[in-house]
């Protein structure tokens, strides 16, 4: 027997070379490469199918976040919203027209009235004065029908109970406002009569 590396002559069955000290007959060492040369049983083949499958499903959800939700060229596709008309006014229309536009969710008819006067032809105002009339309509309907029927002791507490809602949207309107957008209201939008 003779030492693979260095050739010295050794007796049979020998474990190491007295020479330069070779393991000799050692146990195959495991590495990545003897395992994709070993026959997988069953289960590992399906065990490595459900994962190379998760893989590919967290890549693709990686992708589909990375792109967009599937927007062509990796561009980034927000959610649309169809009762938001930010888009349709310009910047300097709105950072000038901002603090008129105010007015008619904060003071109702007064505030409709001075907003009118100050349009100065802003298609932003306009936008908002259209949407505090609406309330305003909305309000004289309530009004009327809790006038009518104060008999009954639901309607007067139901038109209590939609003011208070009227102001709470009046309040996330007049915030958005203030951070420049141009959104139809929740309730109001949603009326027919009102479109």
């Amino acid at each position: 027997m003779n030492c693979p590396k260095c050739g010295n002559q050794l007796e049979n069955g020998s474990s190491f070379c007295t020479k330069c000290g070779t393991q000799l007959n050692a146990a195959p060492q495991y590495t990545q490469q003897t395992a994709n040369q070993q026959p997988n049983s069953p289960f590992q083949n399906q065990n490595q199918n459900q994962n190379q499958n998760q893989n590919q499903n967290q890549n693709g959800y990686q992708n589909q976040y990375q792109n967009g939700y599937g927007a062509p060229n990796g561009s980034y596709a927000p959610a649309f919203d169809p009762y938001d008309h930010t888009a349709e006014f310009e910047a300097k229309d709105i950072s000038e027209n901002k603090v008129l536009a105010m007015l008619p969710y904060l003071l109702g008819v007064i505030g409709i009235i001075i907003a009118m006067l100050g349009t100065n032809q802003s298609a932003y105002l306009k936008f908002h004065i259209r949407q505090a009339l609406k309330f305003t309509v909305v309000d004289a309907l309530m009004a009327i029908i809790g006038v009518v029927l104060v008999w009954t002791i639901i309607v007067p507490i139901a038109w209590v109970v939609m003011s208070i809602v009227f102001l709470v949207i009046k309040i996330i309107c007049f915030v958005q406002i203030c951070s420049g957008k141009a959104k139809e209201p929740v309730i109001i939008r949603s009326l027919p009569f009102l479109k």
